[in-house]
C-alpha cells in the first residue's frame, strides 16, 4: 500500500465517535486501500487546542475531510482525486 493516499485521523482514547469512525475506515480499507495514521490530539498540547473539539477528525495534510462523522462522499472524492 505504499503508492495508497495517507490520510491522518485524529483521535481521542475513549470517544465513542472516534471508535466508530475508525471501525468504518478499517471496513473501507478492504474495499479500497489508503494508509492511515492514527494522531492522539490527547498527546499534543498543540493538536488539542487546534481540534480538541472536533474528533474525530479525518484529514489529508491541512485538509480537514470531515469529523465527528465520516463523510464518505468527501473520502470519495479525496480518494479519486489523488
Amino acid at each position: 500500500m505504499s503508492d495508497s493516499p495517507g490520510l491522518t485521523f485524529y483521535f481521542r482514547d475513549g470517544c465513542h465517535l472516534c471508535e466508530d469512525m475508525w471501525q468504518q475506515l478499517q471496513e473501507l480499507r478492504l474495499e479500497r486501500p489508503f494508509e492511515v495514521h492514527r494522531v492522539d490530539v490527547d498527546g499534543d498540547p498543540g493538536l488539542v487546542d487546534k481540534y480538541g473539539y472536533l474528533v474525530p477528525i479525518l484529514a489529508s495534510g491541512e485538509e480537514l475531510l470531515c469529523h465527528y462523522y465520516l463523510d464518505l462522499k468527501a473520502l470519495n472524492d479525496y480518494l479519486d482525486r489523488t
